[in-house]
């Protein structure tokens, strides 16, 4: 078996565990799950500007702030109140500095950009387990 297809078959392999951690995923561990991601894209995206690797940089820098996206897109403005609106302030401004990082190649803005999200991070994973897992009143089960 030649490098490429072992290569292949990990990849398709990752692929499908992402997609069965996905949609096994509950609210809670789907934010995880971008959180982990973004985090995951920084790390690449700090390599990548050490290295002057601009086109994949770009690219990167693309995919977190997508990430960084859906993370804002998950917030539930009309229930979360203030906590939503100042996580939809940090994450706007999140985004606003890996555009920074990008156009000025600065990886101490990457670093201050993961910083943010560890805070975050850690202040999600302390959400004691019975309220991560406690379906919302007002949601419906279609069986």
């Amino acid at each position: 078996m030649s490098y490429t297809t072992t290569r292949s078959n990990v990849n398709q392999y990752n692929n499908v565990n992402s997609y069965t951690g996905v949609t096994d995923a509950n609210p809670h561990q789907l934010v995880q799950m971008l959180i982990d991601g973004a985090l995951g894209k920084l790390s690449v995206l700090k390599g990548l500007i050490e290295r002057k690797e601009t086109a994949k940089k770009g690219q990167v820098v693309g995919q977190a702030i997508s990430i960084i996206g859906g993370l804002r897109s998950s917030l539930d403005m009309e229930k979360g109140g203030d906590l939503a609106a100042n996580l939809d302030d940090v994450y706007e401004y999140i985004e606003r500095r890996l555009v920074q990082a990008n156009l000025k190649n600065d990886v101490a803005i990457v670093d201050e950009v993961v910083a943010l999200l560890r805070e975050i991070k850690t202040a999600w994973e302390s959400i004691p387990v019975e309220t991560r897992t406690k379906p919302s009143p007002d949601l419906s089960v279609v069986s």
